[in-house]
């Protein structure tokens, strides 16, 4: 228990915007509902490269944004902007699904975070930025990170390459989970 008090502390004496006391509450609230292993020490620096990365988008670096984003670091359970609203709001009681919507989209935007590609449902975020894949369960729409290194080193066809651009390649499997296949 010391340990956390600790991190806590140290994460707040590193913090590198200034914050208010009410700003130092929340983000004491939030890092005592940590739902995925993630250190504090990790947390920290996640949270000071995010807050680079606003800032060379020419973005205000607020609690609201940086509550969105460490709640989104500290699930595995691919939130949609819904479900993060209702994480949120429990520390920022006057925010709205917009903002959170838009805060989602900005981060997709800065590279802060990555929209999991789907088929028609809610838009889903991953604050997961390492070299992974999802799979879907099309029952219980639970999505789980994998990694399989072939899928890192997908060969771009030429008539693609040819004519545009790559950004981004991603694997995306659907199928039935685990928890729904044998319940």
């Amino acid at each position: 228990m010391g340990d956390a008090n600790n991190d806590q502390n140290n994460f707040l004496k590193n913090m590198r915007t200034q914050l208010t006391n009410r700003s130092k509450y929340y983000l004491v609230a939030i890092m005592k509902t940590i739902k995925k292993k993630i250190s504090f020490a990790e947390l920290d620096e996640k949270t000071r490269w995010f807050e680079g990365q606003c800032r060379q988008a020419g973005l205000k670096v607020t609690p609201q944004r940086i509550a969105i984003y460490r709640e989104l670091l500290q699930t595995d359970e691919h939130p949609s902007a819904e479900m993060l609203y209702e994480k949120v709001k429990k520390i920022f009681s006057s925010i709205s699904l917009d903002t959170v919507n838009r805060t989602l989209l900005t981060l997709n935007e800065i590279g802060a975070a990555f929209t999991v590609e789907g088929s028609g449902d809610a838009r889903r975020f991953d604050g997961g930025l390492d070299k992974h894949q999802h799979f879907k369960c099309v029952k219980c729409k639970r999505i789980v990170d994998f990694h399989h290194k072939p899928f890192d080193n997908i060969k771009i066809p030429a008539e693609i390459s040819k004519k545009f651009t790559v950004l981004r390649k991603t694997v995306y499997l659907e199928g039935i989970c685990d928890l729904c296949r044998y319940p």
